[in-house]
């Protein structure tokens, strides 16, 4: 499936220098099917009427498959009791309700779950539910690798293979349902009450399949998250953050970092093409923004390279000059193998937060989660790029063998 509606944008990066949106490029299922995962309501209905279904029926049928796909959670038209059983083959035979293929789910001793998914086209990419005492919080991936190079992360060493589409995306919010025992969808007692566009991949560089799969998200008749439960992360798209604002309206974080062109240059290289001071506009033109609805800002602490008081100091001047509602989420570097850079000490770390805390801005120290199992923040890299294939096969039929 191709979708290219949004004038190309030159990606820079030395990896991956493509336009943008990117083509999806998700080859067709084998069965020929059609996934209605990922599926606006009218989108539905116009598969039906492809289908061959007639269009009043298929209006009513479109709205039962909806509630049933993303209220109920169902995967299988038999399920579905209002729709009659002999419709049910026709339905079957032409159409899905699918989840993407788990190939490794991963438990951290703090309770941190990691998922690594593999789509019918055989590309893999992960997703992480961190449960806390209030809140659960999925962290979804856009992309499968990532074309920004940030040399703190991971991720960022992955090249990029593609876009994830809108229903690999919200896939990944009905496999987390599943996993959790969410449904019915009830806006009560849930685990999964935030998402965050965090995983692999840079959202804004993914928009029209994004807005989509979140507005599905945010159907009141589906999964019905709030758009206040919701934050997109970019690195810094400039020219896509105030269409994020206006068409998507969820909350916005920025991975900024860095406070000087020196070194922001060096760990994001997406500074080179949109600098801070253009950043921080776009972030005090921001839709919807204000006190309410803060912009975080991430900021990884790397030892001697961004973390001296005069960053700091720095770093409240510039928020203050945009006058931004903000709120800066200081978050100590989780290493990997053939990192570059260490963590700040823990001295550091909460002396920075102090002065940003006595200017008046909200500076929390993100506590590390999963680390054990590499799902901390920044650390995400697909099995496939630290395994083979050959390899992850062979594990999984010796724990089928073991099973008996």
């Amino acid at each position: 499936m191709l979708t290219v509606s949004t004038p190309p944008m030159p990606i820079p990066g030395h990896i991956d220098p493509v336009p943008v949106p990117r083509a999806t490029a998700k080859a067709p299922r084998p069965d020929g099917r059609v996934d209605l995962v990922g599926l606006s309501k009218p989108a539905i209905r116009e598969a039906l009427e492809t289908a061959g279904m007639e269009p009043k029926q298929a209006k009513l049928r479109a709205k039962q498959l909806w509630h049933w796909i993303y209220n109920r959670g169902a995967t299988e038209f038999t399920q579905m009791t209002d729709i009659a059983k002999a419709q049910h083959p026709w339905l079957a035979e032409r159409f899905v309700v699918g989840r993407p293929d788990v190939v490794e789910a991963q438990v951290s001793s703090d309770g941190t779950r990691k998922w690594l998914l593999r789509s019918p086209d055989g590309q893999d990419y992960e997703m992480v539910f961190i449960p806390d005492a209030d809140r659960g919080t999925l962290c979804v991936s856009s992309q499968v690798g990532c074309t920004l190079n940030c040399r703190f992360c991971h991720t960022g060493t992955m090249r990029l293979v593609r876009n994830l589409t809108a229903g690999e995306i919200v896939g990944q919010v009905m496999l987390a349902r599943d996993a959790l025992g969410e449904w019915p969808s009830s806006p009560e007692g849930r685990m999964l009450t935030n998402i965050v566009m965090m995983g692999m991949g840079e959202p804004l560089y993914n928009f029209d399949e994004v807005k989509t799969g979140l507005q599905i998200v945010m159907d009141g008749d589906g999964l019905a998250l709030s758009k206040r439960r919701i934050t997109l992360s970019t690195s810094g798209v400039v020219p896509m953050m105030a269409r994020a604002g206006e068409e998507i309206g969820v909350n916005l974080a920025v991975s900024l970092h860095a406070v000087t062109k020196e070194v922001r240059d060096e760990i994001v290289p997406l500074n080179k093409k949109y600098g801070i001071e253009e950043l921080l506009q776009a972030c005090a033109d921001y839709p919807g923004a204000n006190n309410a609805r803060r912009i975080t800002f991430e900021y990884v602490m790397l030892k001697d390279k961004n973390d001296s008081d005069a960053d700091a100091h720095e770093l409240v001047r510039l928020l203050r000059k945009y006058q931004l509602p903000a709120k800066v989420n200081l978050i100590p570097f989780n290493p990997w193998p053939g990192a570059p850079y260490e963590c700040s000490t823990p001295d550091r770390v909460n002396a920075f937060s102090d002065i940003v805390f006595e200017a008046g801005i909200s500076a929390p120290v993100r506590r590390p989660r999963g680390r054990d199992i590499d799902a901390a923040c920044g650390q995400l890299k697909t099995a496939a790029e630290k395994k083979s294939r050959a390899q992850i096969d062979r594990e999984a039929e010796e724990k089928l063998a073991a099973l008996g």
